[in-house]
């Protein structure tokens, strides 16, 4: 064997040495406590046990909810999930429809980016002393979405959306009164 061969082959008895060891050094350590999935920290406030599911979708009644839109208006589910759904029927306002989310991991901050990603316009706005959002699309006076934290964790939001052209009442005010009745409730 050559010279250079012999101290390629040195060096590298030395590298993975040098690896073994740092290996090795970082692998006999003990840590106190208990180990964690990740991100456990954040879901230690987030209901596992899915007891309240669907729940949400009941916190306003339809009633309610007809009465808040346009109290000649028939309200009427039509999908209840992760967003609940309520398709408006009849009444002064024509068809339209009224969603709930309520997210146990989400901030107003987070709507508020969101919102500027879509081109949304968003204002700070108070519902019950709680900062909360309003936004509209661009465009669209018939739609309208109030966005609150939620009384316990998340955030929770209402959007009203009536039938394009319609005479109807400001939807941004029934918006932020589905969100308020929402937070009494939600006590």
């Amino acid at each position: 064997m050559t010279g250079g061969g012999r101290r390629v082959r040195a060096m590298m008895a030395v590298t993975a040495a040098v690896g073994v060891t740092l290996t090795l050094g970082g692998c006999g350590r003990t840590v106190e406590g208990s180990a964690q999935p990740t991100g456990a920290a954040e879901a230690s406030t987030v209901n596992t046990d899915f007891d309240k599911l669907l729940r949400e979708c009941d916190v306003v009644t339809q009633d309610q909810i007809a009465k808040v839109v346009d109290e000649t208006s028939m309200v009427q589910p039509s999908f209840y999930g992760a967003v609940c759904m309520w398709d408006l029927e009849g009444g002064a306002t024509g068809s339209g429809m009224v969603s709930l989310n309520w997210y146990e991991i989400g901030s107003l901050n987070n709507e508020r980016t969101n919102n500027d990603k879509l081109g949304y316009t968003t204002t700070t706005i108070t519902v019950q002393g709680r900062s909360a959002l309003e936004t509209r699309r661009p465009g669209d006076p018939d739609s309208c979405g109030v966005s609150a934290s939620a009384a316990d964790t998340g955030i929770i939001g209402w959007w009203v959306n009536y039938r394009a052209g319609s005479a109807h009442p400001d939807p941004c005010g029934a918006a932020k009164k589905l969100v308020e009745l929402t937070l009494n409730l939600a006590r």
